[in-house]
C-alpha cells in the first residue's frame, strides 16, 4: 500500500489517507481481503497522529470500503460493489429528503450539482 501525504494540500491529512485507500481499493491495487496496517503502524509510517489515521479508517468503514474484524485486523472489503450500493442508498435518501423539503426536480438536481461541484471541483458530466 502506497500513501503519500501532501502537507500543503488544502485537503486534510485524514481525507488524503481516506481518499487514497478508497481509490486503491476501487482500482484493485488493494484487493478485497487485503489486510491493512494497524492505525498506529500507518500513523507512524506516515508521520501522522494516531487520531488522524483512526478518523480515516472510521470514514472508510462507514463507506463500506474496509471492515474491522476485531483482533484479526482491518481488511479491504469488496469496495466496488459496496461503494456503488452506498452511493445508491445516499442518492435515494437525498431524493426522499429533497421531496420532503418541497424541492422540485430541478431544485433538487441543482443542489446535487452544487454538492458535487464542491466535492469534485468541477461540473459533473452527464
Amino acid at each position: 500500500m502506497k500513501i503519500s501525504i501532501e502537507p500543503r494540500s488544502a485537503e486534510a491529512p485524514y481525507e488524503q489517507v481516506r481518499a487514497q485507500i478508497a481509490g486503491q481499493a476501487r482500482n484493485g491495487t488493494l484487493p478485497a481481503g487485503h489486510r491493512l496496517p494497524t492505525v498506529r503502524a500507518l500513523a507512524a509510517e506516515l508521520g501522522l497522529a494516531v487520531n488522524t489515521v483512526a478518523k480515516a479508517y472510521r470514514a472508510l468503514e462507514e463507506d463500506g470500503v474496509i471492515e474491522t474484524r476485531g483482533r484479526h485486523g482491518t481488511f479491504v472489503a469488496a469496495a466496488g460493489d459496496a461503494a456503488q450500493r452506498e452511493a445508491a442508498l445516499a442518492a435515494q435518501d437525498f431524493a426522499r429528503r429533497a421531496r420532503r423539503l418541497g424541492l422540485d426536480r430541478e431544485q433538487a438536481l441543482a443542489a446535487a450539482r452544487d454538492a458535487l461541484r464542491a466535492a469534485y471541483g468541477a461540473e459533473p458530466e452527464g
